[in-house]
This record gives structure tokens, sequence and C-alpha cells, in this order.
């Protein structure tokens, strides 16, 4: 069995060959963003989230912490804290388990199926059993709002440098590009 920070480096090498957008916040391999696509067949499909791992010091035996930086309209997800309320990751993980999983497994699945009878969003949960249209239409208005691919930094494919330097929020997203080399 190889040691967790072998586990550690061969799950983020592993993660960014998925074609996920990762940036790491440290030296260490520890604290990391991905980028993460909405969902087909979502309400939040289109959309973009930065999400931030951090991976324990006993991972893989020990779950990642994982959270939403910009806000996402959802039963199981803190709207403050970004935290998610995802019963594989803080309860059953397991070292079967990997950081892809995570990613292309366990956040689709929390995005296509919320549960709104244990919400970290009372407001999400309540209007989703209320009334599904205006929960879908909420969700929606987040995604627009905080979650455009532009605004993230994750649309190269969508928008080319040239649009991005003209968009009117340039100034807000110059912070959260710097120190990037374009490929």
């Amino acid at each position: 069995m190889s040691s967790p920070s072998k586990r550690r480096e061969m799950d983020l090498m592993k993660l960014m060959m998925s074609d996920y957008k990762v940036e790491m916040i440290n030296d260490g391999m520890q604290e990391f963003y991905v980028d993460f696509h909405g969902p087909i067949d979502s309400p939040y499909h289109g959309s973009v989230w930065r999400i931030r791992v951090e991976l324990p010091d006993a991972y893989p035996y020990k779950s990642p912490s994982i959270g939403f930086i910009n806000k996402i309209y959802h039963p199981n997800v803190d709207e403050m804290s970004g935290s998610v309320c995802l019963d594989v990751i803080n309860q059953t993980w397991s070292p079967m388990f990997d950081l892809v999983n995570v990613f292309e497994v366990f956040l689709p699945q929390l995005l296509l199926y919320p549960n709104p009878s244990d919400p970290l969003n009372g407001e999400a949960a309540a209007l989703m059993m209320r009334d599904r249209a205006a929960y879908e239409q909420r969700v929606k208005e987040y995604c627009e709002k905080y979650a455009k691919p532009e605004d993230i930094g994750a649309g190269p494919e969508e928008k080319s440098s040239d649009e991005e330097l003209s968009d009117n929020e340039s100034d807000s997203s110059d912070d959260q590009v710097a120190g990037k080399a374009d490929p």
C-alpha cells in the first residue's frame, strides 16, 4: 500500500489528467481549487463553480473538505460558507474513492438530486418542496449572477481573450486571474 502523500499526488494528477482545471493554493498538494461545471439535464447546466478542496493529512483514509467558492442556490449547500452536505463525502468516505469520484459522481449527483429533507439552506429546501418551478428559476438566477464561466476564468473555449478584456467587470475578474499564464 502506498503512503498517503503518494496517494494524494496520484489522485491529484489523475484529476488534472481528467481535464479539470486545478489551481494550487499553496506550494503543497493539500489545498487547491477545481473548476466544476454544472451537470447536463439540471438547472445548473452551463454554469461553473470554483470548488475549494482541502486534503487532510490522513487522506485517503479521511475525506477531503469540499466547498463552493462562488454562490450556489441548493438545499444541501450553505449559501454563505459554501459548505457541502454530502453524505458520501462527510460520513461514508472510503479510501476506495478518489478526487475524480468527487467531481464526476458525487457533486453531479448532489446537483441532480438535491435532498431537501437534510438542508444546509433551509430557504432553498422549503422552496423546492413547495414550488419546484420557482426553485429552478431561483437556481437559474443564481447561476446567471454568480456562476458564469467567464467570471470564473474557465471559459477560454466560450470567450476569446479579446472579449474578456472588453467586459465591464474586468476590474473584479483581474483579481481572480492575476498571476496565471495563458497556455
